[in-house]
């Protein structure tokens, strides 16, 4: 036993790149008023979009690049992103999560249908609706680095698996994880790895679980504890590292873990955050994290010695995601204020910000990079996929 439990622990450090990540909403049973509030349905308006503003950019530590080899040039201190479309969503219901691939945007919302979005397309339309995906509603959604695999995670407790047509550019439905564990809040928050064998997984109690999705019985490799069992801190965000070797969860009481996949094994127990931890994100050559939640602040450590190397400050709400671009150049943000702002990780400071909405963002995610041109999308309680393009001046 204690053999292929080590065989299944060295499959997970794979050595390529990464999980399309996370995000995470509500569940009646388990949330209260405190950490979120009640969603609302709004129609988008089209004066919303207020263009670029001034960010604040205090940084509380510096922060030193520590990855020489994707050590990028020197950024412009503002970069300008136009507002290319937006794309209401036929559902009825809040937008509460999306991900992205090199083709495609998926995203789900309180209803029953995921939708999928071809970017390959200058108008972005609508390319596929899955329909009674999850009876209750879906409020995760992740996608596998290589855009082949999603998992998508129902209020209901269950996870669907998805893969990609590549012949036809749709998905289908390729299993789920089954068995007793399959119950409301043993599974919150997810994220693929990268070619889309491994997924990790919240829950309720404060447990990180690791399964391995190609396996026909879906089988659990690893399952950690952040606490006495049973009763550790609501698991709000996951991520897995893009080299496989780690697991990241940041929690309802504000604590953020680093797990050790190849010795199954806590790795840190990180400092900095005292309020729900809603995104965690590992950087694209996994040496640094980034977290950020209720306190309005993105705390940022480096993986090497677990430290607090410093803080990005500017948005005035809650955070609600996180992800990073795929030089690790620059992160990206959004908050329940409506704003995404863009950070540039060498100069500790926000060179963008977009008044999207009024309304709560849920999701913000990078676009695969097209020539010259940089793309993020966001989504949220507006009901719609607004997709932003980089200025360049032409």
């Amino acid at each position: 036993m204690a053999a292929a439990t080590a065989s299944m622990l060295s499959r997970l450090s794979f050595p390529t790149t990464a999980p399309a990540p996370r995000w995470a909403t509500f569940y009646t049973r388990f949330f209260t008023s405190r950490l979120f509030p009640t969603l609302s349905v709004a129609v988008p308006g089209t004066n919303g979009w207020q263009g670029p503003e001034r960010c604040e950019q205090p940084m509380q530590m510096p922060w030193l690049w520590r990855d020489q080899e994707n050590a990028p040039t020197m950024p412009e201190m503002s970069r300008r992103y136009e507002k290319d479309m937006a794309r209401r969503l036929p559902d009825e219901q809040t937008l509460l999560g999306g991900s992205t691939t090199p083709e495609a945007v998926l995203s789900a919302g309180g209803s029953s249908t995921l939708h999928v979005h071809d970017t390959t397309d200058p108008s972005f339309p609508l390319k596929q609706s899955i329909s009674n995906a999850h009876k209750l509603g879906c409020h995760h959604i992740s996608t596998s680095r290589n855009g082949k695999v999603a998992a998508s995670a129902g209020f209901g407790g269950e996870v669907k698996l998805w893969a990609l047509n590549q012949d036809t550019g749709e998905w289908s439905n390729s299993g789920e994880i089954t068995g007793p564990a399959v119950k409301p809040g043993e599974v919150w928050a997810v994220a693929l790895s990268e070619d889309g064998s491994y997924l990790a997984s919240t829950t309720n109690d404060g447990r990180i679980n690791v399964w391995d999705i190609t396996d026909e019985k879906k089988a659990k490799l690893l399952e950690y504890e952040t606490g006495s069992a049973g009763s550790g801190s609501f698991g709000m965000s996951v991520d897995l590292s893009r080299d496989g070797k780690y697991t990241a969860s940041g929690h309802q009481n504000g604590a953020v873990y680093i797990f050790n996949n190849d010795t199954g094994r806590i790795l840190y127990s990180l400092s900095g955050l005292s309020k729900p931890v809603r995104a965690v994100a590992f950087s694209p050559a996994s040496s640094r994290l980034a977290a950020a939640g209720d306190a309005g602040i993105i705390a940022l450590y480096d993986m090497k010695h677990g430290e607090h190397v410093g803080n990005l400050t500017g948005h005035s709400s809650w955070i609600t995601t996180l992800d990073w671009s795929d030089t690790g150049e620059y992160l990206l943000s959004g908050s329940m204020d409506g704003k995404v702002k863009v950070w540039s990780i060498e100069r500790s400071a926000c060179v963008a910000t977009h008044s999207e909405t009024d309304k709560a963002l849920w999701t913000a995610r990078w676009l695969p990079k097209t020539g010259k041109s940089e793309m993020f999308c966001t989504a949220g309680a507006n009901r719609s996929l607004s997709f932003y393009r980089e200025a360049t001046g032409a």
